[in-house]
């Protein structure tokens, strides 16, 4: 009996519309930015294929902001856009939005001059050997706002449709 109500509550969960929507969401955009890699020829390797499908930052559109806004407006669909939860899932994606935009784009920023800085130190340099630093990739704000967009419609399509 336990068993079977641990198996219902497993269903119920990945069956909601709410899980649905922002799980598509994300896949959504994480497609969406492999399909323009493969035009801009920035895939090199199938991992690289791989690694962007599944869990690469950065790029158009933001898979952060569609994941969060989806959650978000599904959340106020289903609970009502006046719900502790809903405000709750409101701020918190502002703040993934926010370190998205600001945060994770401005390291990423600083460690590309730091990687170009020491590989052209490394280069006048023959005792020197330099390693570069992980670039974390954030988002430009047309790129989170496009995120954003494709989550609200995600949500949407789900809430009435789904």
């Amino acid at each position: 009996m336990l068993e079977t109500m641990y198996k219902t509550q497993w269903i119920m969960f990945f069956s909601s519309p709410i899980f649905l929507s922002a799980i598509t969401s994300w896949m959504m955009s994480q497609i969406i930015k492999t399909i323009f890699a493969l035009f801009n020829a920035s895939i090199k390797t199938p991992i690289d294929f791989v690694e962007l499908v599944l869990w690469r930052t950065g790029g158009m559109p933001s898979s952060h902001s569609a994941l969060v806004a989806s959650l978000t407006v599904s959340i106020g669909i289903r609970q009502g856009f006046d719900s502790d939860l809903f405000i709750f899932a409101c701020f918190m994606a502002l703040i993934v939005i926010r370190d998205a935009v600001g945060v994770r784009r401005s390291s990423g920023l600083q460690a590309k001059a730091l990687n170009d800085l020491g590989a052209k130190f490394a280069e006048n340099n023959e005792t020197y050997h330099f390693r570069a630093v992980r670039e974390i990739q954030g988002h430009k704000p047309v790129e989170a706002v496009a995120g954003i967009i494709l989550g609200i419609i995600t949500s949407i399509l789900f809430a009435y449709f789904g």
